[in-house]
C-alpha cells in the first residue's frame, strides 16, 4: 500500500513538471531561452517588468520592434534594442546567444535558423549536422584524453613508487652516514697520530741532510777561494794587494777598459793588501761571482813573415804540363777519405770526461734509515684508509643531496611530471631552435649556428590559482641588452607524448613555449559527452 502511494505522487509530480514545461514552451516570446520563459510571463494586471527593474511596460509591447526597456530586454526577439540579445535554441546542438542587431539582418547565424523570419530569407536547419559533428570532436577528444591519462597514471604510480624509493634510500643512507662518520672521526685521528712521528722522523733527516749540504757547500766555497787566492798571488807573498788586483780587468767597475787603484781598493774593503783568511772570509764572498780565472790556453804560434811569404810563392807555383805522348804523372798518395787509425780513435774514446757517479750520489738525499720507512709506511696506511673513508662520505653526501632535492621538488599532485627530469625537448622555427629541460632551463639557439642563450632557470609552477599545473615559470635567463633578463613560460596541455610544440615572443624578452605531454591529462567525465538539446 505505501509503495503503490509513493508511485502515485512520483507520477503526478513528473506530470506537473512536464506542465509547467509545455506552458512555459507555449507562452515565451521569441528569442527568450526556456530557462528564462517564466521571467516573460504576463502580470497578472498584464504588464512586462524590464529585466533590470527600471520600468513596467504593457505586455504587448513585448517584441513590438520598439525598444522600451533601459536594458533592451523587452525586445529579444527583433533587433530594436542595440544592447539587447537573442537566444538561439539550436535543437540538436549547442544553444547560443547573439546580438540583437543580427536578427533579421539577412544572414542565418543561429544554426537553426530562428534569427530570421522566414518571409524575407529561407535558412537551412543543419543544427543537427553540426551536432553530428560535435559529437565525433568530442568523441575524438574524450577518447585522446581517456588514453593520455591512462598513460598519466602510469607515470603517477611510477613517481610515487620511485618517491618512496628514495624516502626508503634516504633513511637507509642517513643510518650508513651516522656510522660511517664516527669512522671517519676515528680514522683521522689514527691518521694524525701516525703522522705525528713520520714528521718528527722526516723533519730530523731532512735537517741532518741540509746541514751536511751546507758543510760542504762552505767546504767548496774555501776551496774556490783557495784557488783564486793562489791565482791572484802572482808574487807568491801570501797576501793579494792593489797591482794584483789592478791587473785583472774583471775588477773594472766603469767599464773604461782600466781597473782604478780606487777600484782595486774598493775590491779590497780599502785595504792596500790582505792576507789569506781575510781574503777568504771578507773579500772571496764579494768578489767570486765577477772573478775570472786566467785562460790556460796556449796562444797560436807566431809566424815569420819570411816563411810566410815564400809558403805564397809556392803556392802560386805553375806545373809543367808533360811531354806529348807522355802520362801526367800521378798525383802525391793521399790518405783515403774515412780511413783512420783504430787507436788513435779508441785514445779519442777515453778522452771523454764522464760525469762522477759519487758528484750525482752527493746531490741527492740519503735514503730513510729503515726505521724512519717503517714510520712512513704506517703514515701511508693510515692516510689511505682515510681517504678511503672520507671518500666513501663525501658521496654519501652528494647522493643524499640529490635524493632532497628530489624530494623536496614539485612533480605535480600524484608526482606524475617526475617523468620528464632530466629529459630535454626542441622545437625549431625559422630562424631557432628552443630547448626545454624541464625543471632544469629553457633556451635558443641560432638555427645557422651559435652559442645558445639561456631563456631562464627553473623557477616554479605558475598556473592561476584553480589549475596551477597548468604553466610553469623558468626566469632569470641572459639579460636582454638594455632590458630585463629573459624569461619563459610553458603552458602544458594535454597529448599523448611528450612534444614541444611552440615557441613565442608575446612581450620583449618574455617567451612562451607550448608543450603537451600525458602528465597534463585528466580523467574525461564518464561516457560520451553530447551536446544538449533544448525541448
Amino acid at each position: 500500500m505505501k509503495m503503490r502511494t509513493q508511485h502515485t505522487f512520483f507520477i503526478i509530480l513528473a506530470q506537473l513538471f512536464c506542465s509547467s514545461i509545455i506552458n512555459a514552451t507555449i507562452g515565451r516570446p521569441r528569442g527568450v531561452s526556456i530557462s528564462m520563459a517564466s521571467l516573460y510571463q504576463p502580470a497578472e494586471d498584464g504588464t512586462f517588468t524590464c529585466l533590470d527593474g527600471s520600468s513596467k511596460i504593457p505586455y504587448e509591447y513585448v517584441n513590438d520592434d520598439y525598444c522600451d526597456c533601459n536594458d533592451g530586454t523587452d525586445e529579444p526577439g527583433t533587433s530594436a534594442c542595440p544592447n539587447g540579445k537573442f537566444h538561439c535554441t539550436n535543437a540538436g546542438y549547442v544553444p547560443s546567444n547573439i546580438l540583437s542587431s543580427r536578427v533579421n539582418d539577412g544572414v542565418c547565424d543561429c544554426c537553426d535558423g530562428t534569427d530570421e523570419d522566414a518571409g524575407r530569407i529561407e535558412c537551412v536547419n543543419n543544427c543537427k549536422d553540426l551536432g553530428k559533428k560535435l559529437r565525433e570532436e568530442q568523441d575524438r577528444t574524450r577518447k585522446l584524453q581517456q588514453e593520455g591519462f591512462e598513460k598519466q597514471k602510469t607515470f603517477s604510480e611510477e613517481g610515487k613508487r620511485v618517491h618512496e624509493e628514495k624516502i626508503s634510500r634516504q633513511a637507509e643512507l642517513e643510518k650508513e652516514r651516522e656510522t660511517l662518520e664516527v669512522t671517519v672521526k676515528e680514522l683521522e685521528t689514527a691518521k694524525l697520530e701516525a703522522e705525528s712521528p713520520e714528521t718528527e722522523a722526516k723533519d730530523k733527516h731532512q735537517k741532518a741532510w741540509d746541514e751536511l749540504k751546507a758543510e760542504r757547500q762552505a767546504k767548496k766555497e774555501v776551496e774556490a777561494a783557495s784557488v783564486a787566492f793562489k791565482e791572484l798571488d802572482t808574487n807568491g807573498d801570501n797576501s793579494i794587494e792593489l797591482l794584483e788586483i789592478i791587473a785583472h780587468i774583471e775588477f773594472d767597475i766603469d767599464s773604461n777598459g782600466v781597473v782604478s787603484e780606487e777600484e782595486a781598493k774598493e775590491h779590497l774593503e780599502d785595504k792596500e793588501r790582505v792576507d789569506y783568511d781575510t781574503f777568504v772570509k771578507d773579500i772571496w764572498p764579494h768578489v767570486k761571482d765577477i772573478y775570472k780565472k786566467p785562460s790556460t790556453e796556449e796562444p797560436p804560434p807566431e809566424v815569420d813573415p819570411s816563411t810566410e811569404a815564400r809558403g805564397e810563392e809556392a803556392q802560386t807555383e805553375q806545373i809543367e804540363p808533360p811531354a806529348p805522348g807522355e802520362p801526367p804523372s800521378p798525383p802525391d798518395e793521399v790518405e783515403e777519405e774515412g780511413e783512420y787509425d783504430d787507436d788513435e780513435d779508441e785514445d779519442d774514446d777515453n778522452d771523454v770526461d764522464e760525469p762522477d757517479v759519487n758528484d750525482k750520489d752527493e746531490e741527492s738525499m740519503p735514503e730513510y734509515d729503515e726505521e724512519t720507512k717503517k714510520l712512513i709506511e704506517a703514515a701511508d696506511e693510515a692516510r689511505k684508509n682515510y681517504d678511503e673513508a672520507n671518500s666513501k662520505l663525501k658521496e654519501l653526501d652528494n647522493e643524499l643531496s640529490s635524493i632532497k632535492s628530489y624530494l623536496e621538488q614539485d612533480y605535480g599532485p600524484n608526482r606524475e611530471y617526475a617523468i620528464l627530469q632530466d629529459q630535454c625537448f626542441e622545437y625549431t622555427d625559422r630562424e631557432y631552435t628552443y630547448k626545454y629541460c624541464p625543471f632544469s632551463k629553457g633556451s635558443q639557439r641560432p638555427k645557422s649556428g651559435g652559442h645558445e642563450t639561456s631563456l631562464g632557470n627553473w623557477g616554479n609552477w605558475a598556473g592561476p590559482e584553480n589549475d596551477k599545473y597548468s604553466v610553469q615559470l623558468y626566469e632569470k635567463g641572459q639579460n636582454c641588452w638594455n632590458g630585463p633578463d629573459r624569461s619563459v613560460k610553458v603552458h602544458l596541455k594535454c597529448g599523448l607524448e611528450h612534444r614541444l610544440l611552440s615557441s613565442s615572443e608575446p612581450s620583449r624578452c618574455e617567451y612562451a613555449f607550448e608543450f603537451e605531454t600525458p602528465c597534463r591529462c585528466s580523467q574525461p567525465a564518464g561516457g560520451t559527452t553530447q551536446a544538449h538539446d533544448e525541448l
